[in-house]
């Protein structure tokens, strides 16, 4: 999917040249394919340093003990990963 194109009228209002993932609407990550989108976000559960794995929208999905792991489950289930710092 070419998020640059101005052929595809879905794309209006995403801005011409790319964009910053970290400052899209929902409306914009809808765009982007909801589905095919999620996040990592380093957290901290019962004292220890783990992953969250967030949908596009910021729903919870699961949580991994190391970065690589929680990349790994978003590969394998052919989403997208975006990490969060």
């Amino acid at each position: 999917m070419n998020v640059n194109s101005t052929e595809d009228p879905g794309n209006a209002n995403l801005p011409q040249g790319g964009f910053d993932i970290r400052h899209m609407s929902v409306e914009q990550l809808a765009q982007l394919g909801l589905a095919k989108l999620a996040y990592v976000k380093p957290i901290e559960l019962n004292g220890s340093a783990g992953f969250a794995i967030h949908a596009a929208d910021g729903t919870p999905m699961a949580v991994a003990a190391d970065r690589e792991v929680a990349i790994a489950a978003i590969l394998q289930h052919e989403m997208i990963p975006a990490l969060v710092h």
